[in-house]
């Protein structure tokens, strides 16, 4: 019996190939896909290797057609023409308005935040009007009922008792224009119920009338920038229709409103679940990138494109020191994905430090004696095992009077010379060197003007409600802050966080879900408005 061997079909790291009977010397040499080697020697090595090597991207798909307004039928000239983007409903009578690069690109006096997040199309909308002309749209009355919505028949309906998640972009023009509000998610059972409110512009939002259900909200805040935002729902009946705009409060209004969305993902929850997260203390032998464990699924991690030979778990431990894109492959049955990236990078701490010394004096440094003054640096390590780069701006005091000024916590100490200082104020200190010449500094000592909650009780009743850095103007920037739970486990982080910014702060929840009282850990990176960058740690007691 003759075998038919010609077209078994081989299975190369989850990527299929078919065997014929072309001559072996003619045969291009095919990409293996999980083991670090260029196989057809074009240069590319595994996922980089994307003629060979091609698994989609494991992103949700969204039940909202059209989510980032780049389908469309006509290109928009002017205001009020969502009608150009494929799918999408005007869904109340206050209109909303299509940008597109192609266009309309918006009110002169509104500019939208370039680039959009995703694509050349976006949507903008007002939260009531003060009247007048203009940016108004015409001679009108003031109406802070006038709310624009922008609604569409899902692909696919939401289910009663199924969670899903509704992740956006919302954008903000100038701070006057784009002051803080309330955004809202808006669900109905019938798409016959778009538009609503029968041409009423003073209907407001949808849950004025009948069939419509606000499925969740929350506080937006910005200026001249696109900021993610992310609602949690599960809805208690199937919704087929949905609508976003503000929510029913009607604001008072002492200028023209207008912000802007983009990028509307609505999936069910456990689709936004293969994103790598980070366990433990990115300089520690504890650090570890996972993915969720499933039975069904094999896995196989990538750095930089390049596969991990033998990383084949949902967690990939001892890549503290390696910088890098990491990214899994998982391997289903019938399917074939790539997680999107997840870029390592190892922090790097700087500390400022400014002495003075006085002639013929020296200052021990990185294990010298220095007499010289200019600018020194040494490496060494964090109480976390992360590089820590110490700068110091070294001066020597010439004879008369040299002014310091200098800025600590109120816990803190801070030395010049023989002497420490731990309370605000100026004081004069005689150096006297080893040969009797003495110098005079004015030292000019005032505590850093921030205030970092000890507890907070997000109970609504706007009284410590959140956990954030709270400043005046010492305050430059907050880095990075993290919460971490009695076990270690990361519940909250935040970078480029703006101080005093409470919309962005901790407020009590993991996942959605408000945490256990108990006390917890925090760790902040602070670049001050003198140029110094702190790290600083903490504890917070969540009271319930």
């Amino acid at each position: 019996m003759k075998l038919l061997t010609s077209f078994l079909p081989l299975f190369f790291g989850g990527f299929f190939l078919v065997k014929n009977s072309t001559p072996a010397s003619s045969v291009r040499p095919v990409e293996i896909c999980d083991n670090g080697i260029d196989d057809d020697s074009d240069g590319l090595i595994d996922l980089n290797d994307t003629t060979d090597c091609n698994c989609p991207v494991a992103l949700p798909l969204s039940l909202i057609p059209n989510p980032s307004f780049e389908e469309m039928n006509c290109c928009p000239q002017d205001r009020s023409q969502l009608n150009c983007a494929n799918d999408w409903i005007q869904a109340s009578a206050p209109t909303t308005d299509y940008l597109h690069t192609c266009g309309w690109m918006g009110w002169p006096d509104l500019p939208p935040p370039l680039p959009f997040p995703d694509g050349e199309g976006c949507v903008g909308f007002r939260n009531g009007r003060t009247g007048g002309n203009g940016g108004n749209g015409g001679n009108s009355d003031p109406n802070p009922n006038w709310k624009e919505y922008a609604g569409a028949c899902l692909l696919s309906p939401l289910k009663a008792g199924t969670a899903y998640r509704f992740e956006f972009w919302v954008g903000f023009t100038k701070a006057f224009n784009s002051p803080p509000t309330t955004l809202a998610f808006y669900g109905s059972p019938d798409c016959t119920n778009l538009p609503f409110g029968n041409g009423n512009d003073e209907f407001g939002c949808p849950t004025n009338g009948p069939g419509w259900v606000e499925l969740g909200s929350l506080p937006i805040f910005g200026s001249l920038q696109w900021k993610q935002y992310e609602i949690n729902v599960t809805p208690q009946q199937d919704m087929y229709a949905m609508a976003i705009g503000p929510n029913c409060t009607q604001d008072q209004l002492i200028a023209s409103t207008y912000y802007f969305f983009d990028n509307l993902v609505l999936a069910d929850l456990q689709q936004f679940g293969f994103k790598i997260t980070a366990t433990g203390n990115p300089c520690g032998s504890s650090f570890a990138l996972n993915v969720p464990d499933q039975d069904t699924l094999q896995y196989q991690w990538y750095k930089d494109g390049i596969a991990l030979v033998g990383e084949t778990e949902p967690t990939l431990q001892g890549v503290a020191d390696q910088e890098g894109k990491y990214q899994v492959r998982l391997l289903g049955p019938n399917s074939c994905k790539i997680t999107s990236a997840y870029q390592l990078v190892i922090p790097v701490y700087e500390t400022f430090l400014d002495k003075v010394i006085c002639r013929d004096e020296s200052v021990f440094f990185n294990q010298t004696n220095l007499d010289q003054a200019g600018d020194y640096l040494t490496n060494l390590k964090t109480w976390n095992g992360c590089d820590s780069i110490v700068h110091l701006s070294l001066s020597i005091s010439a004879e008369g009077v040299d002014t310091v000024f200098a800025q600590i916590f109120e816990s803190e100490t801070y030395r010049l010379g023989y002497k420490t200082y731990t309370q605000q104020g100026e004081y004069d200190v005689v150096f006297a060197s080893q040969i009797g010449c003495d110098s005079l500094v004015h030292l000019v000592l005032d505590f850093y003007d921030v205030y970092i909650p000890n507890a907070i009780s997000p109970n609504g009743d706007g009284i410590n409600d959140v956990f954030t850095i709270f400043s005046g103007a010492d305050v430059k920037e907050v880095l990075n802050l993290e919460v971490y739970d009695r076990w270690g486990a990361r519940v909250y982080e935040h970078g480029n966080l703006a101080p005093n910014d409470v919309q962005a702060g901790w407020d009590g929840t993991h996942k959605g879900k408000p945490a256990s009282p108990g006390v917890f850990v925090w760790q902040a990176t602070i670049v001050f408005q003198d140029g110094k960058k702190r790290e600083l740690t903490g504890s917070v007691t969540l009271l319930r």
